[in-house]
């Protein structure tokens, strides 16, 4: 990705005991206004569809059996009670859901940018609000890192363990590479039933469309490609000196070229018939991926 110097600095690095920052801004978003900004994002994703699982379709009426003390009384089958005249209560089965797994991609061209929020700042914020809109919908959400990092939380319905692991995400190193490729081509064999893999990355990494080709034979994929604006090409002519952050390694390129075409990766995914969105870390995102997961029956998902 071109390097791209603001005027002015557009996020506030906190220095840690280790080589690593913190997402941390009184104009962008302070853990507080993090927290709410995800479950807004949350609700958006929401909108329009039933969130409780013991309504409509939700839960599924199995049989009737007879009333043990300790069943609440809301759940009388009053129709079969009636006609013999003891006591019975409804029983229902919850349908499975399929799981969903969040690949974050944490590696070092996600935490630069020209924009007030980075891709990474942006990636997380999307993570929350797809995990929090996700358990809304009874499906079990995990997170895996796709950075240099170690970060795997195998998916559940605890609202409290997800909150840990989006804490644990807010913290970023700026030397970090990128492993979605490797770590995907890990993760398809360990899961034994279908689960609905959600990628957030910039995908700068060579090998994730062919590990993302692979899952999608067995698993439903999902990505959210996030593109700076500088990653579209730098205004005016002539040559300049670009650097990858994650490995270093610098090329020349004409001014309007992007050092890795998003549009390229875009095409691919569409061809491979992956599900995908390319955001801008420019505009407002809410309503795009409202749409985008609205459209496609994302969220809530039965397992096959």
């Amino acid at each position: 990705m071109p390097e791209v110097s603001p005027s002015e600095p557009k996020l506030k690095f906190r220095p840690l005991h280790t080589p690593s920052h913190h997402l941390e801004s009184a104009d962008p978003l302070d853990a507080r206004q993090f927290l709410i900004a995800v479950k807004k994002l949350a609700d958006d994703l929401s909108y329009g569809t039933d969130k409780s699982p013991f309504l409509g379709s939700g839960v599924e009426y199995v049989q009737s059996r007879p009333y043990e003390p300790g069943d609440p009384v809301k759940a009388i089958d009053w129709r079969v009670t009636a006609r013999t005249g003891k006591f019975h209560v409804k029983e229902y089965e919850a349908p499975k859901r399929m799981p969903v797994y969040l690949l974050v991609d944490t590696s070092a061209s996600m935490a630069v940018g020209s924009t007030r929020l980075t891709k990474y700042a942006w990636a997380v914020q999307i993570a929350g609000g797809i995990a929090l809109a996700g358990i809304e919908r009874v499906s079990p959400v995990g997170v895996l890192g796709v950075g240099g990092r170690e970060l795997k939380v195998k998916p559940s319905l605890a609202r409290d363990r997800i909150l840990q692991w989006l804490h644990q995400l807010r913290g970023y190193r700026l030397n970090e590479p990128t492993t979605l490729g490797s770590r995907l081509a890990e993760l398809a064999p360990s899961l034994t039933s279908r689960a609905l893999l959600v990628v957030l990355s910039d995908l700068h990494d060579p090998t994730a469309l062919p590990a993302l080709k692979l899952a999608a034979q067995r698993h439903d994929c999902v990505v959210i490609q996030l593109v700076d604006p500088a990653e579209r090409g730098l205004p005016g002519a002539g040559f300049v000196l670009a650097r990858e952050p994650e490995t270093g390694r610098e090329t020349v390129t004409r001014a309007k070229r992007a050092f890795a075409d998003p549009e390229q990766v875009a095409d691919a995914l569409r061809r491979s018939g992956i599900d995908n969105l390319q955001l801008s870390t420019a505009g407002p995102v809410a309503h795009k991926l409202r749409h985008f997961f609205a459209a496609r029956g994302v969220l809530g998902r039965g397992a096959r």
